[in-house]
């Protein structure tokens, strides 16, 4: 009986100092992590401790898709994310309190502007990674000017040591991500017991919007440190009874995540309707500045 053949293993290849001193076979390789992708981990480990209530709801949004073609056709393009971050912040400006801060567990601190953070897909040195950006007032601009913004932000120059969009790194942020996890978590409690200061560093509301990169037929239940978030999803063909009759739409599907420490279930439940309302019949479309 023949003895069996000894392993053969690859050459060791150019690997990161961090790895210089293992082995590496045909049968696996080493890929860095992105360092925005290092807060996504301690806003998980954060957000899991937050008490968020989940509403994983469904908009009709055919006659708004349709007032968007019909603005694109005259030469306005607005962007139907942008559009909804516009929607978003209307609805949240008629019920502030869905995005205060639990000031003390004897108050709520309201802010009077809703500044929206959300992730703008970057490439830098050839690897795409996910940049933070806060998109301030949007209850004050239109769906076309927060387009606009989005656009500047997506054509931005970076390089591999910017962390964020539309300013500058300061020392304090470039250090966060050399500190151990047990530290940087520590930043978060910490700037969550300061709700100015986390306002004026990451706004009041959170978006992401992976579920429009494909076409997933459900909801994701993302996390998330803000007072609201909303996680969109695919906008999907269905079919729904409309008088009586069965009808194809196209239906978003949208997670709402809201903090059940600063707002009750019944407020929460009229907030919600009004969104419903204010998407459904494709309200803030129009209102722009575009026309002049």
């Amino acid at each position: 009986m023949s003895s069996p053949k000894p392993l053969k293993y690859a050459s060791c290849r150019a690997l990161p100092d961090e790895f210089k001193s293992t082995q590496m076979t045909d049968s696996y390789r080493y890929q860095k992590i992105a360092r925005s992708r290092i807060a996504t981990f301690d806003i998980f480990s954060i957000g899991l401790k937050k008490h968020h209530i989940n509403a994983m709801l469904e908009f009709d949004v055919t006659e708004s898709r349709l007032k968007l073609r019909d603005l694109r056709k005259k030469g306005i393009a607005i962007s139907f994310n942008a559009w909804l971050l516009k929607v978003i912040g209307t609805v949240i400006n008629m019920h502030p309190e869905a995005a205060a801060y639990l000031y003390n567990k004897k108050k709520l601190i309201i802010f009077n502007d809703i500044n929206v953070s959300m992730l703008i897909e970057k490439k830098i040195n050839d690897t795409k990674v996910p940049i933070p950006i806060v998109i301030e007032k949007v209850n004050e601009k239109t769906a076309f000017e927060i387009t606009q913004e989005i656009e500047q932000a997506k054509s931005q120059v970076l390089h591999s040591k910017d962390i964020v969009l539309k300013k500058q790194s300061n020392f304090f942020e470039r250090l966060y991500y050399h500190l151990p996890g047990f530290l940087r978590r520590l930043f978060w409690k910490l700037l969550l017991k300061r709700p100015k200061t986390a306002f004026k560093t990451m706004g009041n509301v959170a978006i992401t919007s992976v579920g429009m990169m494909g076409r997933i037929n459900g909801w994701f239940i993302h996390k998330s440190v803000h007072p609201i978030s909303f996680g969109i999803g695919s906008v999907l063909k269905k079919p729904v009874v409309i008088e009586n009759n069965i009808k194809i739409r196209e239906i978003l599907n949208i997670t709402v995540l809201v903090d059940h420490d600063v707002i009750d279930g019944v407020p929460m439940v009229r907030f919600l309707d009004d969104l419903t309302k204010y998407i459904e019949k494709g309200k803030e479309i129009n209102n722009t500045n575009a026309w002049h």
